[in-house]
């Protein structure tokens, strides 16, 4: 077999690899999985659908919108303005700082470890998506 029909076929299981690869974000607490983020935006607690986080930023609880997280990184609930999540990860509430999303995946609250994300921390648009799960979805994280 020629080089150039290894290299061939090399690339192509390669590419066959990546698609299969996905870049689901998995939050866990205390080390322990507490939500998933699909590729198409469904958030998921204990392996049930739970809701969506929509590119346009909209937040939706069984299916009817709750929220918002705009580009800027103003988080709305029904419309009025609660937090914000700054493009370092810093979440606020009321102009507070109360938490971060580190790009590493770390995720604080009040200084201390909360738990960790993956797949997602490097870019504004991932760290957006752990905060609308943390702020509609994790019982306690954003309201003290």
């Amino acid at each position: 077999m020629s080089a150039s029909r290894i290299l061939l076929g090399s690339v192509a299981i390669l590419f066959g690899l990546a698609s299969l690869s996905t870049a689901e974000v998995v939050i866990r607490k205390s080390g322990s999985q507490f939500a998933r983020i699909d590729d198409h935006g469904t958030i998921r607690i204990s392996g049930q659908a739970v809701g969506r986080y929509e590119s346009n930023g909209t937040i939706r609880k069984k299916g009817v919108a709750v929220g918002k997280i705009e580009s800027n990184g103003t988080i709305r609930r029904s419309g009025q303005a609660i937090g914000k999540i700054e493009t370092n990860g810093t979440l606020r509430r009321d102009g507070q700082a109360i938490g971060r999303v580190e790009s590493g995946g770390t995720i604080r609250k009040k200084g201390s470890a909360w738990g960790t994300a993956s797949n997602c921390c490097g870019s504004f648009g991932g760290k957006k998506s752990v905060a609308a799960v943390l702020v509609f979805f994790a019982d306690g994280y954003f309201k003290n």
